[in-house]
């Protein structure tokens, strides 16, 4: 039988976390790495941001490779699973956190383009990345599959309505997939953050930081770290019952 210590551990284990070269990415498969992964950290752009993080990583004692590619091509999502298996062993874990620029606007400024960036990022890169990591994970009858959401498509946070439609069309995709996959023991869950500021929030206005800071029940605002333990659960054999969830870290704000 396990100990409590032991259903946590993700020793042996391969995790892919694509966009983790920074921001909540980076946090996330530090936590994974501390547990025992081995990590696949992903970036597309900026190799000596890339290159600080894995050293950080290993500084930490953790293990892993750091990989470029940019995963909402079809050829090179492919290619990223070959090399990850190649250099760590095949995927167990996969953290869908990729992300393009989010920027709130009216709709009449969009252009589809935009629009399409939005699904490109929460609905087509998910389903390549994942098309990629089931076959070993269906032939072990193990595997994690994590897609990271937002606490918007809950909230129905405006002026975002491309970002919110992906998210929710992400959410989505996470429930039928849940459903598909239960019977290869593969859960598929989420994990919607509010808003925890990191890099690409430094310079955004300190009004709107104040408005919402206002709305966090909690009365403190959330950090990296804060999704360790949620995203290490969902990771590991303590979740192996959990499947098609959507796991909120924001402090309350979405509690109605």
């Amino acid at each position: 039988m396990s100990t409590p210590g032991d259903i946590f551990s993700l020793r042996g284990k391969v995790a892919l976390v694509t966009g983790s070269s920074t921001g909540l990415g980076k946090a996330m498969a530090l936590a994974l790495g501390r547990a025992g992964a081995k990590v696949a950290l992903n970036y597309n752009n900026n190799a000596e941001r890339a290159e600080k993080t894995l050293a950080e990583f290993r500084a930490q004692g953790c293990e892993g490779a750091l990989f470029r590619a940019n995963v909402i091509d079809e050829g090179e999502v492919d290619g990223l699973c070959r090399q990850v298996a190649s250099t760590l062993g095949p995927v167990d874990i996969a953290v869908l956190n990729a992300t393009p620029d989010q920027p709130l606007k009216p709709i009449e400024e969009y252009d589809w383009a935009f629009c399409q960036s939005m699904l490109d990022f929460f609905i087509k890169s998910p389903f390549l990345i994942t098309r990629a990591v089931l076959p070993h994970m269906k032939a072990q009858k193990w595997g994690r599959i994590i897609n990271i959401g937002s606490e918007v498509f809950h909230l129905g946070v405006a002026p975002f309505t491309a970002y919110v439609a992906a998210k929710g069309g992400q959410n989505g995709f996470t429930r039928s997939l849940a459903h598909e996959l239960a019977p290869w023991r593969i859960t598929v869950n989420m994990i919607a953050p509010g808003w925890i500021p990191v890099e690409r929030h430094d310079k955004d206005p300190q009004s709107a930081k104040d408005a919402y800071f206002a709305t966090i029940p909690m009365k403190r605002w959330g950090v990296p770290d804060d999704l360790a333990g949620t995203i290490t659960y969902l990771a590991s054999d303590a979740s192996s019952f959990v499947t098609g969830q959507n796991i909120h870290v924001n402090g309350g704000i979405t509690v109605h």
